[in-house]
């Protein structure tokens, strides 16, 4: 029986009495973790040597913190405002101090990006694994705890429990731990209430019966974690539109988060509503042969009249989006014949005679009990409905047949049992879900029609095939492209997305070899790589795309298809030379005679080849000018899905990282001084912005130079935003 806690401690004594010393807890990656519960048995180990305490999770999320002192002045409120009743996390800041206790392990098989990059603790425990094997891995260490913040809501007086954001993993645990209970093995489930978190519905439902401990109090509830949105730059709604070139109407979709992402949404949605103004967008920018023939084959630009089903490790708040612009349309159903019959147009979810006749033109003579359970799921049925003892039994209690051969059974079933049409179809199948305030709270207050529509599960359904109902995921994921990002590409198509050559760890390998193995497996199916071709950092600018690297995320021989900014490479059977002359023409320009020089050094390319002029303009000011007339319009905003930013805020954050830029080195940062020393601290441009930095008094000297640059920056920036509104 399930006991209820309303306080952490006695929970965590409580499982400790249970299990003994030897602690091996999974809790799930993102804000699916009751980070009260996880600090106490941290606590706990951190004050007793004799207990073992290792945690396996991923995504370990904290407030921002500041780099400088200047840089707190913006973070600092930011944070407050956001997080306000967040509980951090206490091993982050004992792995980031070196600090974490022997007795302690802390495992994450995915890092928040660049956030432990020199961190010794974490690198060295990091746990590498495919996001399909982690449940494997987890349980090879001993599982015996699986802490789960959960939703709650009550239906008449019943109280329905969901595993919300965070289905991916535990679903998969959870047969384990149920064993280990049933074997008299010991192990333990704790869920702790929150009701900010949305109810999610779908396989994310369970039973109050399978927890062993629930906390319930207010006390321990927290907002989720929010990630605001980013900006979306001109590099990003360029990758989108080509991305997006390469979804094919009916298929399906996964998408990850991030910039890009939200730039592959815009389009969409653009694709959709206002297809005139997308194909216009997407013919400015130019397209290559090689574009123009990877879009013919792949997808198209016309709107997505049949829609999209999603497939996605991840919940995305764009996913939100194209739910409700009408672009995520196409239901998925749990009959193989009918979802068949769906995809290839003989029938459509409205039913009537026809579709009786199609369904035994398919070969479906009878309905069975599953056959019921899945029509039924489809709402194909009137409700009252009820499959038994091999017959029908309509809402007021009349038995019909169910065989489907004999044209008076089916005009009966017609009349007294079934629906006008199919209504209980998936259109998005997800394992967990992140994003910003807005999205959460769009979440809860989700009408439950459209809300039956999603369904959260484990990630060892979503991201593989695999398994008894492979056929009907393979039928159910028709034209899957599977967008990804990468931090680099060689020209022979390797792909770096998680580490760095040193072995330091980004990030993670998380599901996207899962995806690109998927895409590979998939008869219709395309993996695609998303590749800012440059990035800057600290003023210096380098090529995203290279020669070679000495780390490798996705090997060059499960190469797909690759996208920058500037059109798109297919690499799918190609040769290594053939890769090579693709992947150039989608380099930056400033690159790539240096890129060429390199292949043809390693004999991998003729000494005679020369990139072909159509892409030898491949430079940012060319993209600047192909979207300029559609900004005037409206379009391709910054934050064209809202943000939780100040418009103070917005611009501050570029004017900084142009101080930064600016004074990268000492003697950059001298001429930076001497540029701003005779000009006042204040002006009515200027004065709000240093006024949210608390830089509009300046004390000493230090902060009088700092408020000068600052404002130098801030002016810049201002004036470049002037200057592209009225260009």
């Amino acid at each position: 029986m399930t006991q209820v806690f309303d306080d952490v401690g006695e929970i965590v004594e409580t499982t400790l009495r249970r299990l003994g010393n030897r602690i091996v807890l999974a809790t799930p990656l993102g804000i699916g973790k009751p980070n009260a519960v996880i600090n106490e048995f941290y606590r706990r180990a951190a004050r007793n040597p004799e207990i073992s305490l290792t945690i396996v999770t991923a995504l370990s999320l904290a407030k921002p913190r500041a780099k400088s002192e200047l840089e707190g002045r913006l973070v600092g409120p930011l944070a407050e405002r956001f997080y306000p009743d967040y509980i951090e996390l206490d091993y982050i800041s004992a792995q980031r101090e070196g600090r974490v206790p022997s007795n302690i392990k802390i495992h994450e098989f995915y890092l928040r990006a660049g956030a432990y990059l020199g961190i010794a603790s974490a690198q060295q425990t990091y746990l590498s694994s495919n996001y399909t094997h982690v449940a494997r891995d987890i349980i090879s260490l001993g599982l015996n705890v699986i802490v789960q913040s959960v939703a709650s809501r009550s239906l008449g007086r019943e109280t329905q429990y969901s595993l919300s954001s965070n289905p991916d993993l535990t679903l998969d645990l959870l047969p384990h731990l149920l064993a280990e209970r049933a074997a008299g093995r010991p192990s333990t489930f704790i869920g702790s209430l929150n009701k900010s978190l949305p109810f999610m519905l779908g396989d994310a439902v369970i039973s109050e019966e399978t927890f062993d401990f629930l906390l319930d109090h207010p006390r321990y509830q927290q907002a989720p974690f929010a990630v605001p949105s980013a900006p979306i730059n001109t590099q990003d709604y360029c990758l989108g539109l080509y991305a997006t070139s390469l979804v094919k109407d009916g298929g399906t979709l996964q998408l990850g988060i991030g910039e890009l992402a939200d730039s592959i949404v815009y389009a969409l949605q653009l694709r959709q509503q206002r297809n005139d103004q997308f194909q216009l967008a997407y013919r400015a920018l130019a397209p290559s042969v090689a574009a123009e023939k990877a879009c013919l084959e792949n997808g198209g630009i016309d709107s997505l009249n049949r829609g999209l089903y999603g497939c996605s490790e991840m919940f995305v708040d764009g996913f939100l989006d194209l739910f409700q612009t009408g672009v995520l349309k196409r239901p998925v159903y749990e009959n193989i014949e009918l979802q068949k019959l769906l995809d290839s147009g003989a029938i459509t979810e409205r039913i009537d005679k026809d579709w009786l006749d199609r369904l035994v033109a398919a070969g479906l003579e009878t309905i069975d009990g599953k056959t019921f359970a899945a029509l039924e799921a489809g709402g194909a049925f009137n409700p009252g409905t009820r499959y038994q003892a091999r017959t029908i039994l309509s809402a007021s209690g009349e038995r019909l047949s169910t065989d489907l051969t004999d044209p008076k059974a089916r005009e009966a079933l017609l009349a007294k049992a079934f629906s006008k049409r199919l209504n209980g179809g998936t259109l998005l199948h997800a394992a967990f879900f992140l994003g910003p305030r807005g999205f959460y709270s769009a979440l809860r207050e989700l009408p439950e029609v459209d809300r039956q529509r999603i369904n959260m599960t484990a990630v060892s359904f979503v991201n593989q095939i695999r398994g008894a109902d492979s056929e009907l995921r393979t039928a159910q994921r028709r034209h899957g492209r599977f967008f990804n990002t990468a931090m680099l590409v060689t020209l022979l198509g390797a792909v770096t997305s998680d580490g760095l050559e040193s072995g330091q760890v980004v990030s993670g390998v998380g599901g996207q070899y899962n995806f690109v193995s998927m895409a590979h497996d998939l008869p219709d199916a395309r993996s695609v790589i998303l590749l800012r071709s440059t990035h800057t950092r600290r003023g210096l600018t380098r090529s995203n795309i290279v020669w070679s690297y000495g780390h490798t995320t996705i090997p060059r021989h499960l190469r797909d298809i690759v996208v920058t900014e500037y059109g798109i490479a297919q690499l799918r059977g190609r040769s290594d030379r053939d890769c090579i002359v693709a992947m150039l023409e989608i380099a930056d320009s400033r690159f790539q005679a240096g890129l060429l020089q390199e292949a043809k050094k390693a004999g991998k390319i003729e000494a005679s080849y020369e990139i072909p002029g159509y892409a030898q303009n491949n430079y940012p000011q060319r993209l600047e000018e192909a979207l300029k007339p559609f900004r005037h319009e409206g379009l391709f905003s910054s934050f064209p899905f809202g943000t939780d930013f100040t418009q103070e805020e917005i611009v501050l954050m570029s004017a900084l990282r142009r101080l930064d830029a600016d004074t990268r080195t000492p003697l950059r940062k001298f001429g930076a001084i001497i540029a701003t020393s005779l000009s006042r601290p204040l002006c009515n441009s200027s004065r709000p912005y240093l006024e949210r930095l608390e830089l509009n008094a300046p004390a000493g000297l230090t902060q009088t130079i700092t408020a000068k640059l600052v404002r130098r920056a801030i002016l810049q920036e201002l004036e470049d935003r002037r200057v592209n509104l009225s260009a």
